[in-house]
């Protein structure tokens, strides 16, 4: 089986890895793919020539790619490939792929719209209010912040489209939420996403990743099998301090999601949006990612992603026991009720080394240095995402850091104080001028390294 994969992140290199590790998979093709993917078996890069993966020229080249090559199976990581429709062509052309049509990758490309789908289907989440006008806007802050000797909690507004982890801002004060309620929708400094405005009430607790593979076709019965929970580390300094990220780092399972909270989940959550997705006759073949808050012992939904999440795919798949090639091919013949998807009994915890100054400005084109002896007695697996490769040898082999978030170490093991402990020897194996990364992802209580 000839498989292509469109994107070139960490999640991109997980996919690539994983499928390569199938009997079926014959030839892995990456567009674009980075210096992990590069490294991989059975796995060759396919340059863009500097094209996005969402411009009508990548999207092209990559069907006619698909045809001439006669692929056997796409996987689409980005959204942004996703918002354009990539995955439309593809099965107008009959060619199988994994991914939302673009319709219901909406669920994720516009705040807006999914928050609507949500109250709609009665899938429990935050209160909000949606906006297109600003000077409406500027008047509900007043209103949320109006007696100003209580305290009041702080206001999240949300831009409607997709704005590269920026859209998103928790206000404490008025004269903040009034400042980017400007900045978004007067000023356009996230261009276009920032043009309407979702505000949502602030709820406080701990965040949880569930990513699961979705089967739903129009009159047909729709399933979605959701995948170990995962917690992601979106603060770019230690104890959730600093700003926003797209992610530093990855646990995953979660002893603290417990039986109740996994039951509470699907009936609020799951069971609605599949519902949702079959009365919305939403051809749904692919993964979707929900972001949880869990709150005085409710689940919430925070958002929905399209796609598989990056990083919780680096710390989720290394667990899947399951040929994950098969598993694309049962969600796109709908025979995903039916499929057994299997783990090992393992935790994973994933910290992520970024270019220092991420997610302001950084340096790029640093030399990456990489004990290889090291690593393969640690047994850690690392995923590149912001780092491009010379001709010729192994990983390692003429990395040059080329993103913010540079690489990840996926430690595995029976606890997860070992899994720690694994992690952050291999990260110990790589080195570059500006690397810094978070020493607290998946920290066991009074243990220091």
């Amino acid at each position: 089986m000839k498989v292509l994969i469109i994107g070139g992140g960490g999640r991109e290199h997980a996919l690539a890895w994983k499928l390569a590790q199938s009997e079926k998979t014959e030839e892995i093709f990456v567009a674009p793919g980075n210096g992990g993917t590069a490294a991989e078996e059975k796995t060759k890069n396919i340059s863009l020539e500097g094209k996005s993966p969402e411009s009508e020229e990548a999207q092209h080249f990559l069907l006619d790619f698909a045809q001439k090559e006669k692929i056997d199976l796409t996987v689409v990581g980005p959204e942004i490939a996703l918002e354009a429709g990539i995955v439309d062509k593809f099965r107008a052309a009959e060619l199988a792929i994994v991914g939302p049509g673009q319709k219901a990758a909406r669920l994720e490309t516009s705040k807006i719209y999914s928050k609507a789908f949500m109250e709609k289907y009665k899938v429990r989440s935050a209160k909000s209010k949606s906006f297109k006008a600003m000077k409406e806007a500027l008047d509900y802050v007043d209103k949320h912040f109006k007696n100003s000797k209580a305290e009041v909690p702080p206001l999240v507004i949300k831009a409607d489209g997709l704005a590269a982890g920026k859209g998103v801002v928790i206000c404490q004060k008025p004269e903040e939420a009034k400042e980017i309620i400007r900045l978004f929708m007067k000023d356009g400094v996230i261009g276009e996403a920032g043009k309407s405005l979702l505000m949502e009430e602030f709820l406080e607790g701990t965040e949880v990743s569930i990513l699961a593979a979705v089967s739903v076709s129009p009159g047909k019965k729709g399933v979605i099998k959701p995948f170990l929970p995962a917690r992601d580390h979106k603060s770019i300094y230690e104890n959730g301090e600093g700003p926003n990220t797209g992610g530093m780092g990855v646990i995953a399972p979660l002893p603290d999601f417990t039986p109740p909270l996994q039951k509470d989940f699907a009936n609020n959550i799951l069971l609605p949006t599949l519902k949702g997705l079959e009365a919305e006759k939403i051809d749904y073949r692919g993964f979707l990612f929900f972001g949880l808050m869990v709150s005085k012992g409710t689940v919430y939904l925070l958002e929905y992603n399209v796609r598989l999440g990056d990083p919780e795919t680096q710390a989720i798949l290394p667990l899947m026991d399951t040929d994950f090639s098969s598993l694309c091919n049962a969600i796109i013949n709908g025979s995903l009720g039916n499929f057994p998807i299997e783990w090992k009994n393992l935790y994973s915890c994933v910290p992520v080394a970024a270019s220092y100054g991420y997610p302001g400005e950084y340096i790029i084109g640093e030399n990456i240095a990489i004990n290889a002896d090291g690593l393969k007695l640690n047994g850690s697996k690392i995923f590149i995402a912001g780092a491009e490769r010379g001709p010729g040898g192994a990983l390692g082999s003429g990395l040059k850091t080329k993103g913010g978030r540079v690489l990840s170490a996926a430690g595995l093991a029976e606890s997860p104080e070992e899994a720690y402990r694994k992690a952050y020897e291999a990260l110990r194996c790589i080195d570059f001028e500006s690397m810094y990364y978070r020493m607290d992802i998946g920290k066991p209580p009074a243990e220091s390294i």
